[in-house]
This record gives C-alpha cells, structure tokens and sequence, in this order.
C-alpha cells in the first residue's frame, strides 16, 4: 500500500490529535470479528453523498453508518478524520496534500467526485456584468466555498494561465460564501463573480440572468477526477475487512449511478433525503444529471494530483518533488481488483 509511513508524522498539534496504532497478531475471521462495523461519517445538506447511496442500496452489507454531522467544507471533512472525529472524509485533491504533507497520517482511498461535461463547476457573474475576461478580475470579489481547495485552485489556474502576475493576481479576493448562498449574494451585488456547481449552478440558470466567466473543465481541459475520499491510516490497520467494504460499496454505488437512469437515481436521492428527517429541500434534485467520476470505480492514478503540482508549490503545500504515491492506495478498492466495468 503506498502510503507514508505510520511513524512519520509533521506536527505536534497533530501527534497530541492522532489516534493510537494498533497491532494485532490475529489473521482471518478471528482479526474480522474484533473489527469494527460503525463508520462515522459528515453529510451535507439537501444531498446524497455515496457513502449514503452505497448504505441505502445494500453495498455496505454488514457496515452501519452514524452521521455525525454536516459538514462545512472538504478540508473541514478531512480535517475530521485526522483527529478521529469521523472515520471518512473527503475533499479536493489539493486540500488532501495539504493535509499528509502537514504530517496527517491519512490514506487517499477512492476518487469521490469529479468533473465533466454534464457536471461540472461555473464561475458565474450577471448577465450584464462588465467582466469579461480574466484582466477584468483584478480588484474583483469572487465566492468560493472554503480557500485553499479545488475553487481556489481552479481560479488561480486560470488567473496565471490567462496571463496575470502575481501582483495582479493577488489583488482578486476571494471571499468564502456558504454554496447555498452564493447566487443570491452574486444577484445582489454582494459578489462579482459567484461559484456554482451542481443542481445550486443549474437552478441559477433556470432562473436566468447568469452567465458562465469560465469552468473548471474548461482550465483543466476536460472531465477530471477532483476530489477523494480519506481513511486514517491506524483505521486501515485497524479493520482491513471493513475498510475494503467501506470503499468497495462506495465504488458500486459510483457505477450504480453511472447505469442507472437519471429519474431512478434521483428517485433514490429523494427517498433517501426524506427517510432521514434533517428538513432538508429536495425540490433541486431535479437537475441532477450525471455521477461526474471519469474514472470506473472512482480509481485514483497519479494525474489527479500532478495537475495541481504548480498551485501547490506555489501555495507553499510542496516544498520538494511532488510525490503521488505519498497520497493515496487503490488496494481497498475490490471493485477494481474484480475488473467490473
């Protein structure tokens, strides 16, 4: 599995936050019985994550989930799982380096969402705003949903790709706006560019008034995989059955989405939503349209964490070498080892 060492570990706050190692001379069914069976998890509102798809359609088999929470961020997501408040997170690429290289002793384990041409993430301004162009941005306001993440990352790719330098770039602000509350503030001025994804994006434009500055397929230059799911690696250690289950029911739920009709998947959102009882919205899921992971079975390859190597040294994250491998395994994944397509 490649991964960094369990005795490596950057920072003191995090050694006083990690959870203990475990060891274990057991081995087969005797080692799976002392392995625990409840995963502790963050949601988000008025959505269906696939770590709750994969509960609802039975690929978790003996696995309960406890929610703990809603969560506010991917790096908040992720950060959970580094001091044992959860058991699973995800969040973008970037944020996951940023995460193992300041010593958090986590494991990238499957690709958990992505982009493509049926969804992906906008950056929207008003229909009649005067901006147009990327040189237009300078001294401008733009929502994101947390810094240091895929927005963040995205916007500077296309600020230096467009020609800015970086004083010129340091001068576009980026503000954290809750996604829920991102259109509104870009209609009433509050911002003057707002970012959209998902059914938030195409409930924008169902009401109009908006349009597109730029895409992150259209900076990165097509669908990619942006975002994955974390394990703590003393969790790995841990329970190495339940760990495969985990991330194996969650790559069949990815390749449920994929095949399933829409008004299927969206049956089961809703379904799902209204059985847990948080008074949550389902009137967007509507708009849903399309799993957004490239790869089968959500697998992660070196490429989904290169693209961003320039961001990354730029923002301090990677001193040295950028070194995938550092980041992620795809061995829990026994979708993959099946070969299912």
């Amino acid at each position: 599995m490649n991964r960094k060492p369990l005795t490596t570990l950057g920072t003191a706050i995090l050694v006083a936050l990690a959870a203990p190692l475990f060891t274990s001379g057991c081995s087969g069914s005797a080692a799976a019985d002392t392995e625990i069976t409840t995963i502790r998890y963050q949601g988000a509102p008025n959505t269906v994550s696939l770590i709750e798809l994969a509960g609802e359609l039975g690929y978790l088999g003996d696995l309960d989930l406890d929610w703990v929470s809603n969560t506010t961020s991917g790096p908040q997501s992720i950060q959970s799982v580094a001091t044992d408040e959860t058991d699973i997170g995800g969040a973008f690429s970037g944020a996951v380096v940023n995460l193992i290289e300041a010593g958090a002793l986590v494991t990238a384990v499957i690709n958990y969402y992505g982009e493509d041409e049926k969804t992906f993430t906008g950056y929207y301004v008003l229909e009649d705003s005067p901006i147009h162009t990327a040189r237009d941005l300078i001294g401008k306001k733009i929502g994101v949903n947390t810094l240091g993440a895929h927005h963040e990352a995205v916007i500077r790719t296309y600020l230096q790709a467009s020609g800015l330098s970086p004083n010129e770039i340091a001068q576009v602000e980026l503000v954290v706006v809750p996604p829920n509350d991102t259109e509104l503030a870009v209609r009433r001025g509050q911002l003057d560019v707002g970012t959209l994804g998902g059914v938030l994006q195409d409930n924008a434009l169902a009401v109009g008034g908006v349009r597109a500055l730029f895409t992150d397929i259209g900076v990165v230059g097509g669908a990619f995989d942006a975002g994955q799911y974390v394990l703590r690696n003393d969790f790995i250690d841990a329970n190495p059955a339940t760990s495969k289950k985990l991330v194996t029911g969650i790559a069949q739920a990815i390749e449920w989405q994929r095949k399933t009709p829409v008004d299927e998947v969206i049956a089961t959102f809703t379904k799902i939503i209204d059985e847990r009882g948080r008074n949550e919205n389902t009137s967007t899921l509507k708009y849903w349209k399309s799993v957004g992971i490239a790869r089968t079975g959500g697998e992660i390859t070196n490429q989904d964490f290169t693209r961003w190597a320039g961001w990354l040294k730029e923002s301090g994250a990677v001193t040295t070498r950028l070194t995938p491998s550092d980041y992620y395994t795809n061995e829990l994944n026994g979708l993959l080892d099946a070969g299912q397509e």
